[in-house]
């Protein structure tokens, strides 16, 4: 095994590991806020250092490319998206979970009329 087949190998293991906690985070957190950012977050992570080990593992040039394409359109889109998602889940008046203690939303509202 060389160098880039270990490092490739370390990157794909941590990219997973972010993916499995995300998906934990899913199924753990109360309300559709706090696993939007759960989910957002280290899977985005867990996607890029996954394809990045990958990318390093190809040889064909076409492929690498490919894969870092994946990589920026997800560190593009999913923040975007949650965020989205988020304002829609607010404005459609989901409600928030008893844990959370400041909704900086409504303050931010009072604030500015």
């Amino acid at each position: 095994m060389s160098v880039v087949d270990v490092i490739a190998s370390a990157l794909v293991l941590l990219g997973v590991t972010f993916t499995l906690l995300g998906a934990i985070g899913l199924q753990r957190f109360p309300d559709v806020f706090a696993r939007m950012h759960a989910v957002s977050k280290p899977v985005t992570l867990g996607l890029g250092l996954t394809l990045l080990g990958a990318a390093l593992h190809l040889d064909a040039p076409g492929a690498k490319v490919k894969l870092l394409l994946v990589v920026v359109l997800q560190l593009t889109t999913a923040p975007l998206s949650s965020h989205m998602i988020g304002r829609a889940a607010y404005r459609a008046g989901t409600e928030l979970s008893p844990d959370t203690t400041i909704d900086e939303v409504t303050a931010a509202e009072l604030e500015h009329g």
